[in-house]
C-alpha cells in the first residue's frame, strides 16, 4: 500500500517508519523534504521524502494528516483535487494554545474535531486514529507479540474502517473501533481515552463506560 504522510514529526515519523518496516511504500512529506533525509535512511528502502505537493500528486492509497490542526484548512483547500475518493486518516488534535482561533472554534462547536476534518476533506473518506497516543509509546510499542497497546479509531464508512484497522494491526497494535466520527469525542484532548496506552480489554472498558446505559 502507498501511504502519504502529511507532516513527518514525532507521530508521522514514527508511523511511517513502522509502516515501511511492515512492507508498505511510505512517502514522508514536508515543505522542506531534504530535512527528512535522516528519517528516510532510518525507515529503510520502502521510504522516500517528497514535498507535500508531490505526496498528494502521488496517487497514494491513504493520506495520514499529522500536522498542526491549524494547517488543515490550507491543506484541504490547496490539494482539493488530489485526495478525492482516497482515505484520510486524521491524527491531528486541536490545541488552542498552539492552533489559535480555529481550535477554539472547534472545541466550542456542536461537531467534534474529526467531523471538522471530514467536512474540510469532503471528497475523501475520513477516519480518526493515532491522535490519542504519546509519540514515545507509538515509537516503542509497535510489533509486540504480547501485551499489545490498543489504538482506538473512528471511521466515516466501511472503506475507511477496514483500511485503518488493517494499518493499525500491520504495525503490531490492536485496533479498537469506537464508532463513527460523531463518536470520536472521547478521543479528543482531555477526554476519556486521550493519552491512554492500554491493552484492548482495558481500553474497551473505558469506551463502554462513556456510553449511556452501557449500550
Amino acid at each position: 500500500m502507498k501511504i502519504g504522510i502529511i507532516g513527518s514529526g514525532n507521530i508521522g515519523g514514527n508511523l511511517g517508519k513502522h509502516w515501511a518496516k511492515a512492507g508498505h511504500q511510505v512517502l514522508f512529506s514536508s515543505r522542506h523534504p531534504k530535512s527528512l533525509n535522516s528519517l528516510v535512511k532510518e525507515a529503510g528502502e520502502n521510504a522516500t521524502a517528497v514535498s507535500v505537493t508531490d505526496a498528494f500528486e502521488s496517487e497514494a492509497d491513504v493520506y495520514v494528516l499529522a500536522v498542526p490542526f491549524k494547517a488543515l484548512d490550507e491543506i484541504a483547500e490547496q490539494f482539493a483535487g488530489e485526495y478525492g475518493n482516497k482515505v484520510i486518516i486524521d491524527a491531528t488534535n486541536p490545541y488552542p494554545e498552539r492552533d489559535g482561533e480555529v481550535a477554539e472554534k472547534v472545541r466550542k462547536a456542536n461537531y467534534n474535531a474529526s467531523e471538522y476534518t471530514a467536512m474540510k476533506f469532503s471528497t475523501a473518506s475520513t477516519a480518526k486514529a493515532f491522535n490519542t497516543i504519546y509519540a514515545e509509546h507509538l515509537r516503542d510499542g509497535a510489533f509486540r507479540e504480547s501485551n499489545k497497546i490498543s489504538i482506538p479509531f473512528a471511521a466515516q464508512d466501511q472503506a475507511s474502517k477496514a483500511l485503518t484497522k488493517r494499518l493499525i494491526e500491520d504495525i503490531g497494535f490492536d485496533a479498537l473501533y469506537v464508532g463513527n466520527l460523531s463518536d470520536s469525542n472521547i478521543m479528543d484532548p482531555n477526554q476519556a481515552i486521550y493519552g491512554k496506552s492500554l491493552k484492548q480489554k482495558e481500553l474497551k472498558a473505558l469506551v463502554d463506560a462513556t456510553k449511556p446505559y452501557g449500550l
